[in-house]
């Protein structure tokens, strides 16, 4: 959904031989991005459409959103994360709308709503955490407009159709691109009976969402990715992404549990201070929930990155530029957004795209295309790498690339010692790719390397660098990224 309607276009390009060489690694890693780019103009536009909507002045938050890092540096990657915020902010948007006068308007874009809601749940079914306040939100509306019960029954029917047509299409591409299922398939299906048709059915049917969750919810899965304390949106990657704007609406949602207590209990003697940073109206305080509601759920998984919160970076801009929260800030704003930009957009696996590169340019070179080879790519206390960058088709047996994660010196050294010693292959190339802190790892593993490779910037977050290294001579490889060849040649002696 990220990438493949630009490497179709490509594709396309390449086969009616407009231009014969467009496929390659730097094409592949740039038109996905160029394309989210403009796709992130949808943030933009969403905040000015919502701004007057919530109180908040256009101008002021559209600065703020186009100063922060997050926009400029995850809004213009192909993350998952990144369309769930833009689907996020259309939802906002279509729930969102008021009258010339001010008043809230009566909601009529049910089929709207069901369509986005259903696409952000494929896209990543951690959507309907970001779509809860938005949809109750918009129900509060449809209620609160007294038009009747018959009218609140044809919203929610209106939506309901809608997201169910929206889910057969994905459920239908899903099927089609993930299994052999073609016309002839189809074909021979409707010559069955009723029954085997359902059996066919859902044998071959591919519900991408329920293979998210039934990965997602299983507590050893997460473990491979790593695990995480619960409160570590709250207090780490909120602050991270958001700095002080996390900071200013974790305030202003204390001071609101504060007033509501006091108006529960009916004590207003002791509540004297309670209106200050809170919102003046009830507009600030749903903003609030639109915001720490996600948040909260997603800490209900223990595999917790910063990228997850990204989508919340609309409704903290429109709550913080509301009565000019963050106008007294916007030094340290401008001073953490650049550090951010720094720290994101170049250090954090910094080096796992030009490696790819790299090795893409190693394996497409006249020599190896002559010499036809073997190549193992194994890859360890990195990112995931995006097996596309390295230009390959889907069905080549040729490359084969093993993703380590996080694994623990002992399976590490395991897995390169059996690729060292796999003989049974006369030609072929095993690359072992680390960071520079995991160096030392491997040469416990009692193998030998031909050559390698440094990439340097590379930044893990994961195996930071420890500090005493970062003033010694040998600081470069501390932050860098190794490209090690095994040296067969040697372990066969």
């Amino acid at each position: 959904m990220t990438s493949g309607v630009t490497y179709w276009v490509i594709k396309s390009l390449q086969q009616l031989d407009i231009c014969s060489s467009c496929i390659n690694s730097y094409t592949l890693l740039v038109s996905p991005r160029l394309l989210f780019t403009m796709f992130s103009f949808i943030l933009d536009y969403s905040v000015y459409r919502l701004a007057p909507f919530w109180e908040a002045d256009p101008w002021k938050a559209l600065v703020l959103l186009a100063g922060s890092y997050v926009t400029l540096v995850f809004y213009t990657r192909t993350f998952t994360n990144a369309l769930e915020g833009l689907l996020f902010a259309l939802l906002m948007v279509l729930v969102s709308s008021r009258k010339p006068d001010g008043s809230s308007a009566e909601p009529t874009s049910s089929p709207l709503v069901g369509i986005v809601t259903t696409a952000g749940f494929f896209n990543r079914p951690t959507f309907l955490a970001f779509a809860l306040m938005p949809l109750l939100y918009w129900a509060g509306l449809i209620v609160d407009s007294q038009k009747g019960i018959k009218t609140v029954i044809n919203h929610f029917l209106k939506l309901v159709l809608c997201a169910c047509f929206t889910a057969i299409v994905f459920v239908t591409a899903d099927t089609f691109y993930f299994t052999a299922m073609g016309l002839d398939n189809l074909y021979s299906i409707q010559k069955s009976s009723l029954f085997d048709v359902i059996g066919q059915l859902n044998e071959k049917m591919i519900v991408t969402p329920f293979n998210f969750l039934s990965y997602n919810l299983n507590p050893h899965n997460l473990a491979l990715h790593g695990s995480h304390p619960r409160v570590t949106h709250f207090t780490v990657n909120g602050i991270m992404l958001f700095g002080v704007l996390h900071i200013l609406a974790i305030g202003a949602g204390f001071k609101m549990l504060k007033k509501y207590i006091c108006q529960l209990i009916r004590v207003k003697s002791y509540c004297h201070g309670s209106s200050g940073l809170l919102a003046h109206s009830e507009g600030n305080s749903t903003l609030l929930l639109f915001y720490f509601v996600p948040l909260a759920f997603l800490s209900l998984f223990s595999h917790q990155e910063p990228r997850f919160l990204i989508p919340l970076i609309l409704p903290l801009v429109l709550f913080s530029t509301s009565q000019n929260r963050a106008v007294k800030w916007k030094h340290v704003i401008i001073i953490f957004n650049v550090l951010g930009a720094l720290l994101f957009g170049c250090l954090h696996q910094g080096g796992l795209i030009p490696c790819l590169l790299h090795l893409e340019q190693l394996m497409h070179s006249p020599e190896s295309s002559n010499h036809p080879r073997h190549y193992t790519l194994l890859f360890a206390h990195t990112y995931m790498p995006p097996r596309s960058l390295l230009n390959i088709k889907k069905r080549d047996t040729h490359v084969e690339v093993i993703d380590m994660a996080g694994s623990e010196e002992e399976t590490l050294c395991r897995t390169v010692e059996q690729r060292a010693n796999n003989f049974t292959c006369n030609d072929c190339h095993v690359f072992v790719i680390i960071p520079g802190t995991v160096r030392a790892t491997i040469t416990k593993c009692g193998v030998s390397f031909k050559n390698e490779t440094l990439i340097f910037p590379h930044l893990s977050m994961e195996d930071p660098p420890q500090i005493p290294f970062l003033f010694s001579g040998n600081w470069r490889s501390q932050l860098g990224l190794y490209i090690l060849r095994l040296d067969r040649d040697q372990q066969s002696l």
